[in-house]
């Protein structure tokens, strides 16, 4: 059995640079162990997807230090409408500053994942303890009592690294997870789902948008939310559904993408396109977070559809629960039963609320049944507009409910 040094007693190797690998390798560092994040990329990639980041994870990324870096390349969005899109029709409005009292930061923090990954690898720097290695993949593992035995390969030679603890933050098609053969349990949408960023302001279309909406469609919803991209005028981002039947090409095509905006709203000339992306779009969740020293986080624990925002949330909530219970080991505050704690608690919290959450904005959205579609649409308007359920709605799609709950598990 090879011999741990002092430091690698102690050392997490992190897995995925995304933004819950960014997080957790923080908050470790930030607790006094040497993490080695690698990355299968040359380097942080400028990914386009998540963006959302609600109250309880804005309070968790100012408690990291982020503070500075969030507000002055995020958005803060308090306000977000729900829509008919047949009747362009505003339903409700929730208004996140009504937990104004309640919460530390009353409102909805859009703030992209690639700047929230190098804000978060810049402040682990800071520290002393973080060990970036890019171009590296795994590509095996052994654990033993005490360590674990990594094999990694970078430019295309192989290298045997040991650590404490192995964490894969490396995605929905997670290495970590799958060499470690836990079940992901779930199902696939049938339809994609396209993100289309540009930078037409919506603001100034006279149809009184605000930075995030939600339209409803039996035929072809819309989330449509503002980012700010790398500077004025900012981006907006329109996710849109794909058919089975549509090709991939068709729905990436420039007449394909000009055809959806379009038809929401028609104007003279095209829009400028700032990104686009056609995903598949997945509802899973690992039969177990943890897995002796391996563990998992983020998509490699868990994916939803992204109709509100929930995903890269539930994410650094699983970073910082983990982190946490990982430093009450090494103190020997608790023992390694409390894994089986942080699984219990972050599965919980993907079950019983996110998972059951966004199934139900993506059913909601795309109601086709017509009573149930104005069921819907008058029930929204009614918790709009009372004051107690308003705040309900709230701490349920914020995931503070999420959150409470899940921490309260045994």
């Amino acid at each position: 059995m090879p011999q741990l040094d002092a430091q690698d007693r102690n050392r997490v190797v992190v897995v995925g640079a995304g933004p819950v690998g960014a997080v957790v390798s923080l908050a470790l560092c930030q607790r006094g162990f040497p993490v080695t994040l690698i990355e299968a990329e040359p380097g942080p990639v400028e990914d386009q997807r998540a963006a959302t980041v609600h109250p309880p994870t804005v309070e968790m990324l100012v408690g990291l230090g982020l503070k500075d870096a969030a507000w002055a390349s995020g958005l803060l969005s308090p306000i977000f409408h729900y829509r008919d899109r047949v009747t362009d029709d505003l339903v409700a409005i929730f208004d996140v500053g009504v937990l104004e009292g309640e919460v530390p930061y009353p409102f909805v923090l859009q703030w992209e994942q690639y700047k929230l990954v190098l804000a978060a690898l810049d402040k682990a720097k800071e520290t002393g303890l973080l060990e970036t290695r890019f171009s590296t993949k795994l590509i095996g593992f052994s654990q033993d009592a005490d360590h674990v035995t990594l094999q990694v390969e970078v430019d295309g030679e192989a290298t045997t690294m040991s650590a404490a603890w192995l964490i894969g933050a490396d995605g929905g098609r997670s290495t970590v997870r799958k060499m470690a053969d836990i079940d992901f349990e779930g199902f696939t949408w049938p339809e994609r789902f396209i993100k289309i960023g540009t930078t037409h302001n919506f603001l100034e279309s006279g149809r009184g948008y605000c930075t995030r909406n939600y339209f409803s469609d039996p035929d072809e919803w819309l989330n449509l939310f503002k980012v700010k991209g790398p500077g004025e005028p900012g981006i907006w981002r329109g996710i849109f559904p794909v058919p089975p039947e549509e090709p991939d090409e068709i729905a990436l095509s420039d007449e394909g993408i000009q055809r959806r905006l379009q038809k929401f709203l028609p104007k003279t000339g095209d829009f400028a396109i700032a990104y686009h992306a056609l995903y598949k779009v997945h509802q899973r969740v690992a039969a177990s977070f943890n897995q002796g020293r391996v563990l998992l986080v983020g998509d490699a624990a868990h994916v939803n559809n992204p109709i509100g925002g929930m995903g890269m949330n539930g994410g650094i909530h699983d970073a910082m629960n983990l982190a946490e219970k990982l430093d009450a080991i090494r103190t020997g505050a608790a023992d390694m039963d409390v894994l089986d704690r942080y699984t219990r608690q972050r599965r919980s919290a993907q079950i019983d609320f996110v998972q059951a959450q966004s199934v139900a904005n993506k059913k909601a959205l795309s109601e086709r049944d017509p009573v149930k579609r104005k069921e819907h649409l008058n029930g929204l308007r009614r918790i709009s507009e009372n004051l107690e359920l308003h705040k309900k709605f709230l701490y349920r799609s914020s995931l503070i409910d999420s959150l409470n709950t899940a921490s309260a598990v045994l």
